[in-house]
């Protein structure tokens, strides 16, 4: 994930129509149309998105979805080097037991198997909301879960972001509980504005291991806005992240289009973005 210049990619599904009402869902009927959407603004990279629900009908889980896959982003220039896990956040393995734990081991593991094969490098497993750890067992349970997937990501080239709404100190404390080459934090702007941390303590404490963004504008306390109009002090976000010497992606994760023009409100956010980082990304 390291690159010379930041690329800005979007969440997959933010150039498509709403499915069934959510903010954020794998776009089925659109999938295959947003490479070259995506190409079309100026966009460089997709972040894929898992659903629990069909998860092994999802192209990333079949052979011929892979190529697929493979084939748009030859065709159009446009990576897919990251994935937000979606899935984990529905049906957390670290919230189950017995059984239905061990089967939600294994779809993890086929999730880690399938990002490998499509040439996905970064799994971004969201530890909140549903997904939240509630208990020092689920945190215990997770740890230890993680401690044996190190082999296989090592073994498939794979590295874990975790998203997570804890205070920036005690997230702190936990990633280092995780060895550096295979664990960092996915820091979302929006997120961390709605909690009210703030940007200097967070990314100062959180810098060395912060391997992808998303970004977002959320109210304090409240729900994601357009960019620029929510809690996030964006010009400063951005300017922290850089004298931090941040490399990796930012990935669009914004607010929706209230009038449907979903790809004409991506390239403004794009274009948004490329002001925060004064040309430094890839165009």
């Amino acid at each position: 994930m390291t690159q010379n210049k930041q690329q800005i990619g979007f969440m997959q599904g933010r150039l498509s129509p709403l499915i069934d009402g959510k903010i954020q869902a794998f776009p089925w009927p659109f999938w295959e149309s947003e490479f070259s959407l995506a190409a079309g603004i100026g966009l460089s990279c997709i972040e894929w998105t898992l659903d629990s629900e069909r998860i092994f009908e999802n192209p990333l889980m079949t052979m011929p979805g892979r190529r697929l896959i493979r084939q748009l982003s030859t065709e159009h220039g446009i990576e897919t080097p990251s994935l937000t896990g979606d899935f984990c956040m529905q049906a957390p393995f670290w919230k189950a037991n017995g059984r239905v734990q061990l089967e939600l081991i294994g779809i993890f593991e086929h999730v880690l198997l399938g990002c490998a094969e499509a040439g996905i490098k970064l799994l971004v497993v969201p530890l909140v909301d549903n997904g939240a750890l509630d208990s020092a067992a689920e945190r215990a349970g997770l740890e230890l879960q993680f401690f044996k997937f190190q082999p296989l990501l090592r073994q498939l080239g794979l590295k874990i972001a975790f998203e997570s709404d804890l205070p920036p100190a005690p997230l702190a404390a936990f990633i280092d509980g995780f060895p550096a080459d295979l664990f960092g934090i996915n820091f979302d702007i929006g997120n961390s504005a709605s909690l009210g941390w703030d940007p200097v303590e967070e990314i100062g404490l959180l810098a060395p291991r912060i391997v992808n963004v998303h970004v977002k504008d959320r109210l304090l306390g409240g729900t994601t806005v357009p960019l620029g109009s929510g809690a996030a002090d964006m010009p400063k976000t951005f300017a922290l992240l850089h004298a931090a010497q941040y490399s990796g992606n930012f990935i669009l994760q914004t607010a929706r289009a209230a009038n449907g023009e979903h790809v004409e409100t991506i390239r403004g956010y794009r274009q948004f973005v490329a002001e925060q980082l004064g040309g430094r990304h890839e165009p």
